[in-house]
């Protein structure tokens, strides 16, 4: 299995649970993916449609690794944005957060650009 085909199984694994628990059972989620770091809301169910679209898109990836890189593309952007707007502001003010996302994103972050095939991608 490539790296790229692992990343899309991990997306699913993970991405599932976050959307469809957010979706369909978001004070579970607000427990469980959340932390309790923040109080509940509806707008659990607008982060479990995303993530969700996310899960989907990864079994995609699956079939078609290559054509579906801006899917992980799109990923190290967003999470890079919001461990810098949201979680590491909270860190340093002593703020809830979620901490198991934040490092969940911290290794994503880290880990995908080395598994996204750049040259491909950008290949003229």
């Amino acid at each position: 299995m490539t790296a790229l085909k692992i990343a899309y199984l991990a997306n699913i694994l993970v991405a599932g649970w976050v959307g469809i628990s957010a979706l369909f059972l978001p004070k579970t989620a607000a427990v469980s993916v959340f932390s309790n770091a923040f109080d509940y809301s509806e707008s659990f169910r607008l982060v479990g449609a995303f993530w969700t679209t996310i899960f989907i898109l990864s079994i995609i990836g699956l079939f078609f690794p290559k054509e579906m890189c801006l899917v992980l593309i799109f990923q190290v952007l967003y999470k890079s944005i919001w461990l810098i707007v949201a979680a590491f502001p909270a860190i340093l003010n002593g703020q809830p957060y979620p901490k198991e996302m934040a490092v969940f994103f911290l290794i994503w972050v880290v880990a995908l650009p080395w598994v996204i095939p750049w040259k491909e991608i950008f290949a003229f």
